[in-house]
């Protein structure tokens, strides 16, 4: 199966709860970002692989590291790097500036990026909506990051609020939040959430017939 096929397999079939709840079952538990990461339009769902973004507080003309006079670190080599099918996902900042806007979301969209989820904020909302780009965050702040931060790599595996992000992991978001499924367990993870849904429905039809609850979980093991 191509990665698309995946993506449209994962976008059409599945939600992140049932998907979780499966991860749950393999062991891989802390797998769901921070609940305040939203996307920016309601109903907004994205499939993709990670292009991983390391974010760090660095004030302007501190330093003196190769990055000291680079304002955004390496922040455009990172966005342009992006690839189609793709998720720039960022972390490690403080709160202080919004990591994301417009500009940004126009260049992703142009090289067919999946979308953006950011462990901060966004600016340029506006522009991003009429843009239709996917992006998720922790809410909007137009305070910038030119002076206060940079980006100090990516494609390396970044903490995001205690979740582990590794390049090429794949990422499935919507309204009740963003799932990392790390790459090695995903066909697995997949194959066993379409098996999950598909009892769910059976098991929805069993209790609108009149079945208890008890008696839907002891049949079927799922609720």
């Amino acid at each position: 199966m191509t990665d698309q096929q995946l993506f449209e397999q994962i976008t059409n079939n599945l939600f992140t709860a049932v998907v979780g709840d499966v991860l749950d079952v393999m062991g891989y538990r802390k797998q769901f970002l921070a609940q305040p990461i939203k996307p920016l339009v309601p109903g907004t769902k994205i499939v993709g692989r990670a292009m991983t973004v390391l974010e760090a507080d660095y004030l302007e003309g501190a330093g003196n590291g190769p990055l000291a006079d680079k304002p955004f670190g390496v922040m455009f080599k990172a966005l342009d790097d992006l690839r189609p099918g793709e998720i720039y996902i960022a972390s490690g900042a403080s709160l202080d500036y919004a990591l994301w806007g417009g500009l940004m979301s126009t260049r992703a969209q142009h090289l067919n990026a999946a979308g953006a989820i950011l462990n901060g904020y966004i600016r340029d909302t506006d522009e991003i909506k009429k843009l239709e780009f996917p992006v998720f965050s922790r809410g909007s702040y137009a305070q910038d990051q030119g002076v206060r931060g940079k980006v100090l790599d990516y494609r390396v595996p970044i903490m995001v609020d205690g979740v582990l992000v590794t390049p090429g992991d794949l990422i499935f978001a919507d309204d009740e939040g963003v799932l990392i499924i790390p790459r090695a367990v995903e066909a697995e993870a997949v194959a066993a959430a379409l098996e999950k849904c598909a009892t769910e429905n059976q098991v929805a039809v069993a209790i609108r017939g009149g079945m208890s609850t008890q008696e839907a979980f002891e049949t079927y093991g799922v609720m």
